[in-house]
């Protein structure tokens, strides 16, 4: 029989801790299991059984119990906070966008594509590059601010 790599032992107050957030049940319900895994891993069971049992992967349980050896209970519990990436536009880039979408479209178009804002912008100088993706995302989130046919997809038109 296989011996587990990643051995959970729980100290009388972690488990403790476990028990309570279980029976109390005002955390996050992946918090909750993360708790059942780590209780059922530490009474002897294995993950394929801790898998069916919680509706889980075996691969997720194992994880679970990576984490807590590696980094302790709340690295087991609890997920990292991801890092965000800054802003591609800021208010007053997002302000030219707005208002170079309102305008009338370049000549020989009849509306504006989000490739062709993308670009006007870069021409433009008002940022160094942007992708049409960006564009069309940073539009569809805003779009009461438009006027209902200023802009069109790309493949549209």
């Amino acid at each position: 029989m296989r011996t587990k790599k990643w051995r959970v032992q729980l100290s009388g107050q972690q488990r403790q801790t476990l028990n309570e957030m279980l029976r109390k049940g005002t955390h996050q319900s992946r918090v909750l299991n993360r708790a059942r895994v780590l209780l059922m891993s530490e009474a002897g069971k294995w993950d394929k059984e801790i898998a069916a049992t919680l509706g889980l992967t075996a691969q997720t349980v194992a994880n679970i119990r990576r984490r807590y050896v590696q980094g302790g209970l709340g690295r087991a519990l609890y997920d990292q906070p991801h890092r965000r990436r800054p802003p591609k536009l800021d208010g007053h880039q997002e302000a030219y966008l707005v208002a170079l979408a309102c305008s009338a479209p370049p000549e020989g178009y009849r509306v504006w594509t989000m490739r062709l804002l993308a670009d006007r912008l870069v021409q433009l100088g008002v940022v160094e590059s942007i992708s049409h993706v960006t564009v069309h995302q940073f539009l569809k989130k805003r779009g009461q601010a438009l006027a209902a046919q200023a802009v069109v997809h790309s493949g549209v038109g």
